[in-house]
Formats: C-alpha cells, sequence, structure tokens
C-alpha cells in the first residue's frame, strides 16, 4: 500500500473522530457556553451537511486537479481554522461555524483516497479495501469517545480543540507533499452530473445511501450522549465507554462487511439484509426501550454493527462507473450518505424539542427519534429492492 494512501487513512481517521466527539462534549459545552442538545444537533447536523455540500465541487475538483491539491487545501483551511474557531468559542453559534468549517476540511479525505483506490487497485478490490479504510478511519470514533473524555478531563476541551487544529494543519502539509496523483484520464468523453443519471442502475444507489448512513451517525455522533445522561444519568465518562462499544461496533461491523460481497457473490442482498435489521433494532428501541442501561447498549451496539455498511453501498455505485466518471460518481454516492445524515441531525433536533415537551418520562423523549430512522430506512429499503446487483 501506498505511503500517501496510508496518509489518506490517517487523515481520515480525524475526519472520523469530528463527526462522532459532540456526545462527550455535552456536559463541558453546556455548563461553558450554554449549548443544550439542540445546538449540539444543529452543530452535527451543520458538520454533515457542509461536507455534503462540498462533495459535488470536490468530485470535480479529484478527476480535474487531482487528490493532492483537493485534499491539502482544503483540510488544512477548513479543518484546522474550524478546529480553533471551536476552541475559542464564546456562545453556541461559534460551535455551529466551526463545525461547518470542518466539515468542509474534512470532505475530501475518504474520497481522495477511495479515488486512488478506484483508479490505481483492482477493481475486484474495492469494497474489500473500502471498508478496511472506513474500519480503520473508525479509530477516530474511539478516539473520539473515552480517549476524549480523558483529555477533557486532564487539560479542558479548549485545550484539546486547540491540539486538534494542530493536528489538521500539519496533516494537510504532509498531504500536500506526499500525495501522488493518478494520471488524468485524457480520452474519455465529456460528461458530467447529467452523465451519472444516464449510467443505468446508478441512481438507484442514491435514495438507500440517503437514509442508510443517517442511524448510526446520528446514534454514534449525536444521540447516544444525551440519551444515557438523560434517560441512565450518565456521566461524561460513562458516556464515554459508552460510545467506545458503539465505535468498536462500528469497526468490527465495517471490517466484517468489507469482504463478505466476494464471498457471498452479492452486494444487493447483503446491504438489504443490513438494512431490514438496522429496522428492527430501531423499532426495538422506539416501541419497547429497553429497560436497563446494558440492554439499550447492547441494541445500539447491534444497530452500530449491522448498518456499518457504507462502504459496500458505495462500492455497489462505483461497479456502474466508468474511469473518467469515478471521482464524481463516488462523491455524489458520498453526499447522499453524508447530506442524508446531517438532514436527518436537523430533523432529529426539532423532533427532540416537541417530543421532550410532551413526554412524561425521558425514553418517551428519544422514541420519536428512532421511530424517524426506521421509517426512513424502511422507505430506501424500498426503492433499492429495484436496482440491479453487481459486483467486480
Amino acid at each position: 500500500m501506498r505511503f500517501d494512501f496510508v496518509l489518506l487513512i490517517a487523515a481520515y481517521v480525524l475526519s472520523q473522530f469530528f463527526r462522532s466527539f459532540l456526545p462527550v462534549l455535552t456536559g463541558v459545552l453546556e455548563q461553558d457556553i450554554g449549548a443544550t442538545a439542540a445546538d449540539l444537533s444543529n452543530a452535527a447536523g451543520v458538520w454533515f451537511l457542509t461536507f455534503a455540500a462540498m462533495q459535488l465541487p470536490v468530485g470535480w475538483a479529484l478527476d480535474r486537479l487531482g487528490p493532492r491539491r483537493t485534499a491539502a487545501v482544503l483540510l488544512g483551511l477548513g479543518g484546522g481554522g474550524g478546529a480553533l474557531l471551536f476552541a475559542f468559542a464564546q456562545a453556541p453559534w461559534h460551535i455551529v461555524v466551526g463545525m461547518g468549517l470542518v466539515g468542509v476540511g474534512c470532505a475530501p479525505v475518504l474520497m481522495a483516497s477511495y479515488y486512488i483506490l478506484a483508479r490505481v487497485y483492482p477493481a475486484a478490490m474495492f469494497a474489500t479495501f473500502a471498508s478496511l479504510i472506513v474500519g480503520i478511519g473508525q479509530l477516530g470514533n474511539l478516539a473520539g469517545s473515552l480517549p476524549l473524555a480523558l483529555a477533557v478531563e486532564a487539560f479542558g476541551w479548549r485545550s484539546t480543540m486547540l491540539v486538534l487544529a494542530v493536528a489538521c494543519i500539519a496533516m494537510a502539509l504532509a498531504l500536500g507533499r506526499v500525495i501522488l496523483d493518478p494520471p488524468q484520464v485524457t480520452d474519455a468523453p465529456a460528461g458530467g452530473l447529467g452523465a451519472l443519471f444516464r449510467i443505468p442502475g446508478f441512481w438507484l444507489v442514491l435514495p438507500f445511501m440517503l437514509v442508510s448512513y443517517a442511524p448510526v451517525a446520528g446514534i454514534r455522533a449525536l444521540w447516544s450522549g444525551p440519551y444515557f445522561a438523560q434517560v441512565f444519568a450518565a456521566d461524561t465518562r460513562d458516556i464515554g465507554n459508552y460510545t467506545l462499544a458503539i465505535g468498536l461496533a462500528m469497526i468490527l461491523g465495517t471490517l466484517t462487511y468489507g469482504p463478505a460481497d466476494r464471498f457471498l457473490g452479492t452486494r444487493k442482498w447483503l446491504n438489504v439484509g443490513a438494512a431490514t435489521t438496522g429496522v428492527v433494532l430501531l423499532l426495538w428501541l422506539a416501541i419497547m426501550p429497553p429497560a436497563t442501561l446494558a440492554a439499550a447498549l447492547a441494541v445500539m451496539v447491534g444497530i452500530a454493527f449491522v448498518t456499518s455498511n457504507y462502504a459496500v453501498i458505495i462500492a455497489h455505485g462505483r461497479a456502474f462507473l466508468p474511469p473518467h466518471l469515478v471521482g464524481r460518481g463516488v462523491t455524489m454516492v458520498n453526499l447522499c450518505g453524508i447530506g442524508g445524515a446531517g438532514v436527518a441531525q436537523i430533523l432529529t433536533g426539532a423532533i427532540f424539542e416537541r417530543s421532550t415537551a410532551a413526554a412524561t418520562q425521558p425514553q418517551e423523549a428519544f422514541a420519536p427519534i428512532f421511530l424517524y430512522y426506521a421509517a426512513a430506512l424502511a422507505a430506501g429499503l424500498v426503492a433499492y429492492l429495484f436496482i440491479r446487483d453487481r459486483t467486480d
């Protein structure tokens, strides 16, 4: 594996950290600057939405400028600048803006590695390597759980964010120096977004991706913290432990799905099974909330494991794409995944505010959130059933 590819995976660890670390800061941000659960929901949603909005220009830049300049410039300016703003935040809206900038900075990292993977490595290895990248990158999820909680206790959240800002800038400088751009495709026909939707079958991946990543992203990156704090009176270190378990389940799930498409000879039915099981577990949380902390954590760990098929969905979409549209194609699929998660973060924040006013017990405030995730995932699954199975 090329060194620049390894460095991009390391940068993706930072991206995964930033999309999942807010639950651990729930208590300290409320105490220091008055940020509520709804404020953090908006901040998380803005991260996902800016990340998603950048996917189209990132796709164009990967095909036209290459991954080196695309990843280095955006990670340095957006990731470093946003983390600095977060570190010096004095009001909740500073957190929201800072997370938006960080979303811009993280937007090209995974797609740059996928672009190199699609252009340099054999096509049959795409799903396995793509899952490996996501699995290793989710070490950032782990860093955003108990290790972050310990760092905040020892050094404070502002100092911790300053260190992360420096890490983003240093990583961007390293990427700008070592990434080797694949040769540009010069003899391909012209084509943009319209060409993507003229590819038979490709567009059916998009509505499924729109809802598939949202549940695990929302639970890990946002709602697990308030849920355990309000329902089971968990403190910061407890939440760090519980989100660590959820993050480990995401890694194990991702690494399990990676080679499964080659062993089973299908991507479609692998994804159908994952979504179906996810709907069942989400309905369990919504309709019959577990009475004990251990049971609730077990269900969330199960959701994290079975719905960590993100890379397999991207691999399914990638299998439809010609070489000259790889950058724009995989970023379009990624846009739907991240954008869907961002919209869901904001919608579930509004749902939570309304349900809290009517709830007589803490579990009742969270039930509509899980019900929304289940309904959206079921709707996307229905559309996905009509897609043609495609492997490499």
